[in-house]
C-alpha cells in the first residue's frame, strides 16, 4: 500500500471529489445495483502513478491496463493499492503491485508445462509460416505463366496467318498442291498444341513437388493450431478452475463457478478484479478506483495512451456484481435537467427533441455509437436505444470523437436520416467548436488548409499527407489567452476524423496541441480533451425552418 502524497498533494482529496465514472453490479443474492466511483480525486492519483510510469524504462517495453484503488484502513486513513493486468516483463509479482489472484501459484507448475508447449507450438508456426519454398513455389509459377502467355501470343499470331494463308492459297494453287499446303498448315497448329502440352507438363513436373509440399506444410499449421486451441483451452480451464475471488461480504468463489458457459482466456487477470479482491482480502474499504492504458497499443486493441477506460465488458463487467457485494449501495444525487439517467456513466442532456429527430449534449468519454469490440458498446446511440421506446429506430446523422463533448444529432426515421446526412455530406450544416490549446497561438484569425490521411502504421492518428490525404479546411479565430493556454473557435468547413486536433498540433497548422489530446502529443495533467462542439445550424427536413442548437462550452 501507498501513501496518498507518494502521488498527489494531500490537500486534494479535501476539495476534490466529482464523479466521472462508475464501476456497478448487482449483487447476486440481493439484487442491488452496487457501485464504486471513478473520481477527480482517483483520477489525479493514476495521473501520479502515469508520471512514475513515464520516468521508468521498465514500464516502456509493453502496453497495458494499469489501475489505483483508493481505499480506507480499519483506522479511517486512507492508502492507494496499485494493480497492472497479467503480467508485468513476464512476471505476476512485482514490489509494490498488488499480488495476483490467489490461484495462480497452484497451478504454475502445470501452467508452465503447458505454455512451454504452446511456446514451442508458436515457434514451429513462424518457421513454417516462412517455408522458402513457397517464395520458390510463386516465383517459378509466375515465371511459367509469362512464358505460357509468351507461347499463347505466338501461337494466336501464328493461328492468324494460317487462317490468312488458308484464304490465299484456296484460290491460287491446283488441288493437289493446296492439300499439300494445307496439311502443312495443320501439321504447323499440331506441333504448336503439342509444344504448349510440353511446356505445361514441364510445368506440372516441376512445380507439383513444391505444392505438395506446401500443401502437407498447410495440414500441419492446420494440426499445430487445433492443438494450440485445445491446450489454450485447458490452460484457461485449469486457471478458472483454481482461481478463487473474495468480495466485501466475504464469500469467496472459484471463477469456474461465477462465470458459467465460458470466459476469455485472461478474466481475472485484469486491474480491478486484483484491486478489489485484495482489498476484499485486507479488510480495505474501496473508495474510489481509476484505470488506465500506458504504452503502445495494437490495431485490434484501440486504446490510446493515458486514457482511462472502464471495466471491460467481457472480462471484468461479469465478475463487479461479485466483487462489490457486501458494500452499501451509493444512490447518485438527482440533478435538475432535462435528461435521460443512465446508471454507468451518468446522464445525456437532451437539448431538443421532436418527432423526427434528437439532439444531445454529449458528454466527454463516451462513445457516439458502439465500437467494434465488445468493451466498446457503451455509447450514446446504444444508451438511447435501450432507454427510448422508439429507441431501435434511432441513427447517429454524424458522430463526436469519444474524447470531444458537445452536441449530437440523431435520427428517428430512415427519411430524416437520410435528408440530415446529405446536409452534412453537402457542407449545409454550421459547426463550431470550442477549444483550449496547451500553449499560445500568436495570429488571431485564419483559416487551416491541411490535406488528412489515416496513418496506416499508427492508427487511430490522422496525419497531414498532401498525396494521399482528402481536402480539409478549418477556420479559427482566438476567443482568449489565459497564461499559456488559448481558448480558441474553430469552425470546420469538412468533416474529417480527427480534423480540429491535427489542425491545432500539425506545425503547419496551429503548431499547438489541444489541451489533454494524449493522441497527438499533449501530457499535461488534465482530466478531458478540451474540446466541445458549441454549436450546430441546419435546416430542419421536416419543419422547414433553420434549426440553431447552442450549448455552453463545460471548462
Amino acid at each position: 500500500m501507498h501513501a496518498l502524497s507518494d502521488f498527489i498533494d494531500c490537500d486534494f482529496a479535501i476539495s476534490n471529489s466529482s464523479f466521472s465514472y462508475w464501476y456497478e453490479g448487482r449483487c447476486p443474492e440481493s439484487g442491488d445495483r452496487l457501485r464504486l466511483p471513478r473520481t477527480s480525486m482517483s483520477e489525479a492519483i493514476a495521473h501520479g502513478l502515469m508520471q512514475h510510469i513515464a520516468n521508468n524504462d521498465c514500464y516502456s517495453s509493453e502496453g497495458k491496463m494499469y489501475g489505483i484503488l483508493l481505499v480506507e484502513l480499519p483506522t479511517g486513513e486512507q492508502r492507494v493499492l496499485k494493480a497492472f493486468s497479467g503480467l508485468l516483463n513476464g512476471c505476476s509479482m512485482v514490489e509494490g503491485w498488488v499480488p495476483p489472484i490467489s490461484g495462480r501459484e497452484e497451478v504454475a507448475l502445470e501452467s508452465a508445462r503447458t505454455l512451454a508447449q504452446l511456446n514451442a507450438i508458436k515457434q514451429e508456426l513462424l518457421t513454417l509460416k516462412q517455408l522458402t519454398e513457397r517464395q520458390q513455389y510463386e516465383t517459378l509459377f509466375d515465371q511459367f505463366e509469362q512464358q505460357l502467355q509468351t507461347m499463347s501470343d505466338r501461337h494466336r499470331h501464328c493461328k492468324h496467318q494460317r487462317q490468312e494463308k488458308r484464304q490465299q492459297i484456296c484460290n491460287t494453287l491446283t488441288p493437289e498442291a493446296l492439300t499439300i499446303a494445307l496439311e502443312q498448315l495443320d501439321e504447323e497448329s499440331r506441333q504448336q498444341g503439342i509444344e504448349r502440352r510440353q511446356l505445361k507438363r514441364q510445368q506440372n513436373a516441376v512445380l507439383q513437388p513444391l505444392q505438395q509440399l506446401i500443401a502437407a506444410t498447410d495440414a500441419r499449421i492446420s494440426k499445430l493450431k487445433q492443438q494450440r486451441k485445445a491446450l489454450s483451452r485447458q490452460l484457461q480451464a485449469q486457471m478458472h478452475a483454481s482461481y478463487s475471488l473474495t468480495n466485501f461480504s466475504g464469500r469467496s468463489q472459484s471463477l469456474e463457478q461465477l462465470i458459467s458457459g465460458g470466459f476469455p482466456t485472461g478474466t481475472g487477470e485484469c486491474c480491478a478484479p486484483k484491486l478489489l479482491h485484495y482489498a476484499a482480502t485486507h479488510n480495505l474499504k474501496p473508495l474510489a478506483m481509476a484505470e488506465f492504458w500506458w504504452g503502445t497499443s495494437s490495431v485490434n486493441q484501440d486504446k490510446i495512451q493515458g486514457e482511462f477506460y472502464g471495466a471491460c465488458a467481457e472480462r471484468c463487467q461479469p465478475l463487479m456484481g461479485f466483487l462489490l457485494s457486501g458494500l452499501k449501495p451509493i444512490s447518485i444525487p438527482n440533478k435538475h435537467v432535462y435528461t435521460i439517467s443512465y446508471p454507468t456513466k451518468g446522464e445525456i442532456p437532451i437539448i431538443y427533441e421532436d418527432e423526427w429527430l434528437i439532439a444531445v449534449n454529449k458528454p466527454a468519454g463516451l462513445l457516439s455509437v458502439p465500437g467494434r469490440y465488445r468493451d466498446r458498446q457503451d455509447s450514446v446511440l446504444s444508451r438511447l436505444r435501450h432507454l427510448l421506446a422508439d429507441g431501435m429506430m434511432l441513427a447517429s446523422v454524424h458522430r463526436l470523437d469519444q474524447e470531444t463533448s458537445g452536441i449530437l444529432l440523431l435520427a428517428r426515421d430512415r427519411q430524416t436520416h437520410r435528408q440530415l446526412s446529405q446536409q452534412f455530406q453537402q457542407r449545409q450544416v454550421h459547426k463550431v467548436y470550442e477549444a483550449i490549446l496547451s500553449g499560445t497561438v500568436t495570429v488571431e484569425q485564419g483559416v487551416i488548409d491541411l490535406p488528412l490521411w489515416g496513418d496506416p502504421e499508427n492508427r487511430p492518428n490522422q496525419k497531414v499527407d498532401w498525396q494521399h490525404g482528402k481536402p480539409s479546411l478549418t477556420h479559427f479565430q482566438v476567443m482568449d489567452r489565459q497564461g499559456d493556454y488559448t481558448r480558441v473557435e474553430f469552425t470546420p468547413l469538412t468533416g474529417r476524423t480527427h480534423q480540429l486536433r491535427v489542425h491545432a498540433a500539425d506545425v503547419r497548422g496551429l503548431g499547438v496541441t489541444i489541451l489533454g489530446d494524449r493522441l497527438y502529443g499533449c501530457y499535461a495533467v488534465t482530466s478531458r480533451l478540451h474540446l466541445h462542439a458549441m454549436e450546430l445550424r441546419f435546416e430542419h427536413p421536416q419543419l422547414e425552418k433553420t434549426l440553431h442548437l447552442q450549448t455552453i462550452t463545460p471548462f
